[in-house]
């Protein structure tokens, strides 16, 4: 699996026949820096964690120009339609949902969700975390936006991630040391890649005290240069 991360929380995920972008924000990204349509050309499908604008991203343009199938919450996908999404698949937390060559799932999330249209901020479901499993691949988990929560353990116990995307920015998410231990209390992965910093100033501008509270710990932290994919196996 070949993983490309364009900063704040958007991911590629490349393997099989299976192109798939994890919460887009292209556009307005302060941390994207490149093409947006080459970095989603091909996509197959486009995976949403939340109803926030930094998460929701460029979904509606990339759908239309793409034909990628949109994968979120029924709440989402309903929004989604109302502005011209097509091709969706709606679930829910704790549903799984095989959309033709991998396993989608979403978990808990402890966060919010919602846009704001006319003044007015309009609920758009709960907030997720995603799994993404296919067969002969790592199952990757995207945190979404998240704090720390018992049940991780639950999330460790029945899914088994190989590769975490862990929001560390602090402010809107738990922060770095609070990430880190969530990675060392509650999951055995191979490989750990934070995101959700270095984009706003309002969050964390890196990554260090992430990957130095993880230090010693035997976790492998990948902290990938935008844009360019990581080979996970």
């Amino acid at each position: 699996m070949r993983i490309t991360w364009f900063g704040h929380s958007a991911f590629r995920l490349d393997f099989g026949s299976a192109h798939v972008l994890i919460d887009p924000f292209f556009s307005g990204n302060p941390a994207f820096e490149g093409d947006r349509k080459a970095a989603t050309a091909g996509a197959t499908h486009i995976l949403i964690t939340h109803g926030h604008g930094d998460h929701v991203g460029d979904t509606v343009e990339i759908a239309a120009e793409t034909g990628a199938k949109v994968v979120t919450n029924y709440d989402l996908c309903m929004w989604l339609a109302s502005k011209g999404v097509t091709q969706f698949e709606p679930m829910n937390t704790g549903g799984t949902v095989d959309v033709g060559g991998f396993q989608v799932s979403l978990v808990r999330a402890d966060h919010s969700a919602g846009m704001s249209e006319a003044g007015v901020t309009v609920p758009l479901g709960l907030p997720n975390g995603v799994i993404v499993r296919a067969e002969g691949e790592p199952t990757v988990y995207h945190m979404g936006d998240t704090d720390i929560f018992g049940d991780m353990a639950l999330i460790q116990e029945i899914y088994r991630p190989d590769v975490l995307m862990v929001p560390v920015g602090d402010r809107f998410t738990m922060g770095a040391e609070t990430a880190a231990l969530a990675v060392k209390r509650f999951f055995k992965p191979k490989a750990v890649i934070p995101c959700h910093y270095g984009s706003f100033p309002i969050v964390d501008p890196d990554a260090d005290r992430f990957v130095a509270a993880l230090d010693g710990s035997g976790v492998q932290v990948i902290v990938p240069h935008k844009g360019t994919a990581v080979t996970v196996q």
